[in-house]
């Protein structure tokens, strides 16, 4: 064998090589130019002890520094309980895979289909799957849906207001799948109503897309919209925060067919990104449209409860170009880790979260307004993330803050700075982030 961590022989390659019709694995690169290439030695170093090995971890571990963080825009730093990490990587949680076979995955079954039911109670929807790598992708595969269930409409409406990182993947999905996106403006900070109105008069709207909280953290208001675009007989899709939800009204309550978010905010670490969770919640005449798992319960031959994978329209399972997505890996362990979390915290303790992330994020924009050096910019409601304009600059203040271990505000542009605070945040942490801006 040409190298011993392979499993194919020579021999192997030369049947595989002459069965394509080419003389040497080179060949199979005759195409790529040669200025291309990597031709020199690679730069691997050379084996180590694990005493040198650990040493070395350690080394570079301490290249990372851990700061105080008071921005979001998406991503935000929550409390995640040491617990969930012990439960998390149990072997039988860490090594699972797809559960095909029922009648030996009944936990992780059992624990996806608890996932769906507690996302349920939050949108308040009557379907939930399991899951979407991130908020964004479940944003894009909720265009899919609603285009999907609109039949012979192709348009997407979605609200400039939604995160700007999730609407730049809705509209790359759009670009590919032949989807038209039309991205409606926004009025002092919120969705422009009147100009989705506008937009469904046209006729051709499968669906629309807004968020709650929105990317500027304000509370948006859908008042009539609900009946607006099902009168235009299309879909009605919320981006939302998981863990808002446990406060504002749900997407259903707003009247919403789907509803998809980020799980990241259910105590999920920032971790340079990832990985995240994404979700979908839909009303039951969406969910043959709609991606990802869904595990229904029902009972084995002897009576008792048991569950199993339920309307597998996958492409494992059917022909690709009939499938609902070919996302064909599916993050149950993070939906694990939304499961426990919930499950750690309870309603009252996911309402205790909320309530001092409130708390901390007016405390903190109130300190900011009072100094005179920051002024308001949108008199709107928000909860725990919110933005100000000021004259100072903000690239300086960034770095001395960071120099004092604290990560600042998001920059907008146009004077414009979004902070955001978590439960994490103290009124001292607080306290010392302001006086830090002020320093002059």
């Amino acid at each position: 064998m040409s190298d011993k961590f392979m499993p194919h022989t020579d021999e192997d390659i030369r049947e595989m090589l002459d069965k394509i019709g080419v003389a040497t694995i080179d060949d199979l690169y005759k195409d790529v130019p040669s200025e291309v290439i990597f031709k020199e030695e690679y730069d691997i170093p050379s084996s180590m002890s694990e005493i040198e090995l650990r040493k070395h971890f350690e080394e570079l571990g301490k290249k990372n520094k851990t700061l105080t963080i008071f921005s979001g825009g998406g991503a935000y730093d929550h409390y995640s309980p040491s617990t969930i990490d012990h439960l998390l990587k149990r072997s039988e949680f860490y090594t699972a895979y797809t559960p095909y076979q029922p009648e030996i995955s009944q936990g992780t079954l059992q624990y996806i289909f608890e996932y769906q039911s507690m996302i349920s109670e939050l949108t308040g929807l009557e379907s939930t799957n399991a899951s979407m790598y991130d908020g964004a992708t479940a944003a894009a595969e909720v265009m899919f849906m609603m285009v999907a269930s609109a039949k012979k409409k192709n348009r997407v409406l979605v609200s400039s207001t939604v995160n700007d990182r999730v609407k730049d993947v809705i509209k790359t999905y759009a670009k590919f799948h032949g989807v038209e996106v039309t991205i409606t403006p926004e009025k002092d900070g919120v969705t422009d109503l009147e100009a989705i109105k506008d937009e469904l008069a046209k006729g051709d709207v499968a669906g629309v897309l807004v968020p709650t909280p929105n990317k500027y953290g304000i509370i948006e208001d859908f008042t009539g919209l609900s009946e607006a675009i099902h009168s235009a007989k299309g879909y009605f899709g919320i981006f939302a925060d998981p863990s808002s939800l446990a406060v504002l009204r749900s997407p259903a309550e707003w009247g919403a067919d789907v509803a998809c978010g980020d799980g990241q905010t259910l105590g999920m670490p920032l971790s340079f990104g990832g990985p995240y969770l994404g979700f979908i919640s839909c009303n039951k005449s969406m969910i043959r449209k709609m991606p990802g798992r869904v595990v229904g319960a029902t009972k084995d031959i002897d009576g008792k409860r048991a569950f199993v994978l339920t309307l597998q329209a996958r492409e494992q399972h059917i022909r690709r170009e009939k499938a609902t997505s070919n996302i064909c890996s599916n993050q149950s362990l993070m939906a694990l880790y939304a499961t426990i979390y919930l499950s750690l915290l309870g309603k009252e303790g996911l309402k205790e979260v909320n309530k001092l992330a409130c708390d901390g994020a007016h405390y903190l924009y109130n300190r900011l307004i009072e100094s005179g050096k920051f002024a308001a910019v949108y008199d709107k409601p928000f909860l725990k993330e919110f933005v100000v304009k000021t004259d100072l600059d903000m690239n300086i203040i960034n770095q001395r803050l960071l120099d004092n271990g604290i990560q600042g505000g998001l920059l907008l542009g146009n004077g414009m700075v979004e902070f955001a605070v978590t439960e994490k945040r103290t009124k001292e942490e607080i306290d010392k982030l302001v006086d830090l801006m002020l320093e002059k």
